[in-house]
């Protein structure tokens, strides 16, 4: 089969093939962007297996792919850069947005306590067998005598038309072999919109246990591929499904199942929460609020409760799982930074607008919330709309009206107040230089009590106004 597709005929491509007839070489365009050209999906990362017809004496063909992209860079001119990795027997040329890498063609073997392969010499055959998925093993030919021939050996195409992710061999093998590619195919599904083959899927769970050898940083990169998918929910549930989840996030795993007593049960917290999660993600919303939907009440297991007069309980999960999220994030070797101190406060303050339009919306609550929240009061907004998943109209109508009025006393405030990330406008320095104090507890005192007096409305957030209350403050301490 011949490809027609007008992305086959970029220049690029053109000048690859033609670099490998002048050196003898076979080449093939394989793997993701050969899969997204069929999807209709925009790729600028181009994979090139190449092969030698003939093998020099000792089979020795790992250096064919530096050859190639070398050629590649220098015909390419000024502007491309070309990065050996000599060691791996692979080259990178990256040219005006493109990322061309190039790899002589390989088979693998495995020992069975590490992912990494023992890897040598092999034919084109047995480069597509060491593939993870039939989609990725496809291979168009950039020789001139046969430019644009597909090499589909595994009906990769049929399995796109079928919206299936299929292992090339046998899936009990390729993922106790390199057990990443369970996660790997999890989120393919989830960013495809594709289903398992069965026989994937119960691979998948007969060698869940072989998760244990990847390295939490590679399970991470996944599952921030999933977190960013259209629909997230869908990769979280294929984990349940198959039992990873417990294995690699059991805090989450723990949200599971709904508890009866009295005849009196709650909804299920994992559901709930998948549901929260794309909600966000319908929102085009970035990673690291994603993660605190899906952490959001991840503190709920945890504070539990059974009270006879109110049922069940969660009282002060907002807080717990907000404890939580700092250990969550180092096991997960996820970032230890600002962005985890972000997670940490939308966890922390999911609660506080909707305890807002429950009770009466005062204007020190709305202050003290813009406050806390700072320049993530908007996402934090949009985390509490989308934490609405009553099946009751009604109700969610009320909660979404409310949040308006709560919006609109929050624009309020800000244009009157300027409350946002403010500082009080006297500080400690001043303080100790108005009554000739040395630093001590007492200046830290009349400062929070002047930040307290401003987000309380007791005074404007102005500065002689904050002055003349704190020498009221001091001549009371005086007496």
């Amino acid at each position: 089969m011949t490809v027609n597709n007008p992305k086959i005929e970029a220049p690029v491509l053109h000048l690859i093939g033609e670099e490998a007839d002048r050196l003898g070489l076979e080449c093939y365009v394989i793997g993701g962007w050969v899969r997204d050209l069929f999807l209709h999906r925009p790729s600028d990362d181009i994979d090139v297996v190449v092969v030698a017809p003939q093998p020099p004496e000792g089979g020795e063909n790992s250096g064919i792919g530096i050859t190639l992209a070398d050629a590649v860079a220098k015909r390419l001119g000024k502007g491309a850069h070309l990065a050996v990795f000599k060691t791996y027997g692979t080259a990178q040329v990256k040219h005006k947005g493109m990322e061309l890498e190039f790899v002589g063609a390989r088979r693998e073997s495995y020992r069975r306590d590490s992912r990494n392969p023992i890897v040598e010499d092999g034919t084109l055959e047995e480069d597509q067998n060491r593939r993870d998925f039939t989609i990725n093993a496809m291979a168009i030919c950039l020789n001139k005598h046969s430019y644009g021939e597909l090499l589909d050996p595994f009906d990769g195409i049929g399995d796109l038309e079928r919206c299936i992710i299929k292992t090339p061999l046998d899936p009990d093998i390729t993922f106790s072999d390199d057990p990443l590619r369970m996660m790997r195919a999890i989120r393919f599904a989830t960013q495809l919109g594709f289903n398992l083959d069965g026989e994937t899927f119960d691979a998948i769970a007969r060698n869940k246990e072989r998760i244990g050898i990847i390295t939490k940083e590679r399970i991470a990169e996944e599952l921030n591929k999933i977190m960013l998918s259209r629909r997230p929910s869908e990769g979280w549930i294929l984990l349940d499904k198959t039992g990873l989840l417990p294995l690699i996030f059991p805090e989450l795993a723990a949200l599971k199942g709904v508890e009866v007593k009295e005849g009196r049960g709650h909804k299920d917290v994992f559901y709930h929460t998948l549901k929260v999660l794309d909600n966000v993600a319908e929102g085009d919303s970035g990673l690291w609020l994603r993660w605190a939907a899906l952490l959001h009440d991840i503190g709920k297991p945890r504070s539990k409760a059974w009270d006879p007069q109110a049922g069940w309980t969660f009282r002060n999960h907002n807080y717990i799982g907000a404890k939580m999220v700092p250990k969550i994030f180092a096991r997960l070797k996820l970032p230890l930074n600002e962005k985890m101190e972000y997670v940490r406060k939308m966890v922390d303050l999911h609660m506080r607008p909707i305890n807002l339009i429950e009770d009466t919306v005062t204007d020190s609550a709305v202050r003290r919330l813009l406050f806390e929240a700072g320049d993530d009061i908007d996402d934090l907004m949009l985390l509490c709309d989308a934490d609405i998943t009553s099946r009751n109209e009604q109700k969610v109508e009320r909660y979404h009206r409310n949040y308006q009025l709560v919006r609109q006393k929050m624009v309020e405030l800000e244009e009157r107040d300027r409350i946002r990330n403010f500082q009080p406008p006297v500080n400690g320095d001043e303080i100790m230089a108005m009554f000739h104090l040395e630093p001590c507890s007492l200046v830290g005192e009349l400062k929070a009590a002047v930040k307290d007096a401003i987000l309380d409305g007791v005074i404007p957030n102005e500065r002689d106004a904050a002055i003349q209350y704190i020498n009221e403050l001091w001549q009371k301490k005086q007496k």
